[in-house]
């Protein structure tokens, strides 16, 4: 009996061993990107950006390419950490490729771009955009996150993950950067990971510039305000650049519920989550920028769903991706492209601008 009792004392020791070193491991491991980087501008100029003529701009979250309608990941409810095979990520990649080039838009930002993660087989996803988007077209890329080696869910860890925003221009870029934005400081930053905005500067000539802001704020947060936090510091830039004169447009998933209560176009969900706060009243005071949120209100088209499971009827749905812009700029058209949620866990969404 005293031997059996040993052995389970030592078993059970080198659990907790076990256990605190993958604790040591992700503190140690953990870390944030910095401020400020200069990002790489590749890709060409096709088409010259100009006042008073009417440009598309299209936005995307493509989910890692591994949100099909019949997937649901581990974070959201579901039971999915990676896509379901290589063969099948590679091909709704493919699909999703196609439906991009469709949308045939002047500007595109797309959000949740791996390129050496684990959950999609180390597939470099940015050669996928490129090949599909940048034969007429400058593109940068600004990584979002590093993570450090999930070990959960433990049938099948998260693992490792590295992935980022990826904008692509016809006007071209002349010049980008990557700006961090505030997180929480508890034990959810290893949950949410890291995030930030990329800023890209395109020359409409004469000196002026759109500046492009493509964003993906905080998801999994205790209360919603770390994301509103991240929107300020966006606004306070936006409107910095609109007081030097120039055009700004930021558009991508903001993680906010930016109809306010998208249960009244979309209906009651079959069970409800409060990851997606509506953006607190008064937040665009004093500044010259406006929120565009698409929405049609013969046809209303959620944007995101969350994925608990396969995308099904009473599934909890809503608008969290959309745009904002600055004073100078008209907008013509908003809408969310009604996909069924068959490619990713968001359907993209687009708009139609004229530069004043």
């Amino acid at each position: 009996m005293k031997k059996f009792l040993k052995v389970l004392l030592s078993i059970l020791l080198v659990l907790v061993l076990i256990v605190l070193a993958y604790v040591a491991y992700i503190f140690i491991a953990y870390h944030r990107l910095p401020d400020e980087m200069d990002l790489d501008i590749k890709g060409r100029t096709s088409i010259d950006l100009k006042p008073a003529h009417d440009y598309t701009i299209a936005s995307w979250n493509i989910g890692f390419g591994a949100y099909e309608s019949d997937y649901g990941f581990f974070m959201d409810g579901g039971t999915q950490s990676w896509a379901w095979s290589e063969e099948r990520l590679k091909a709704n990649l493919d699909k999703i490729m196609d439906r991009l080039k469709e949308q045939d838009a002047d500007l595109y930002l797309i959000q949740e771009v791996d390129f050496d993660a684990t959950r999609s087989y180390h597939v470099d996803e940015r050669e996928y955009l490129i090949d599909a988007l940048g034969g007429d077209a400058a593109y940068s890329f600004a990584q979002n996150y590093d993570s450090p080696f999930l070990f959960y869910p433990f049938t099948q860890p998260h693992g490792a993950s590295k992935a980022g925003i990826m904008t692509f221009s016809r006007g071209g870029i002349n010049s980008a950067q990557r700006i961090s934005l505030p997180i929480e400081t508890g034990f959810t930053k290893f949950l949410d990971l890291d995030r930030c905005y990329s800023r890209n500067f395109i020359s409409l000539g004469g000196g002026q510039f759109l500046v492009l802001y493509n964003l993906h704020l905080s998801a999994y947060t205790t209360d919603g305000t770390i994301a509103t936090e991240q929107l300020k510091l966006l606004l306070a830039d936006m409107e910095e650049q609109y007081s030097m004169g120039n055009y700004c447009i930021a558009g991508g998933d903001f993680n906010k519920d930016l109809l306010g209560d998208s249960s009244k176009y979309f209906g009651a969900s079959d069970k409800e989550y409060s990851w997606a706060q509506p953006i607190p009243e008064g937040t665009f005071d004093g500044y010259h920028v406006s929120l565009v949120a698409p929405l049609d209100t013969a046809n209303p088209v959620a944007s995101c769903r969350n994925a608990d499971g396969p995308y099904h009827e009473g599934q909890y749905v809503l608008t969290v991706d959309g745009f904002m812009v600055t004073d100078n700029i008209s907008v013509e058209s908003a809408e969310v492209l009604d996909y069924q949620f068959e490619y990713s866990d968001h359907n993209p969404v687009m708009m139609k601008f004229m530069l004043d």
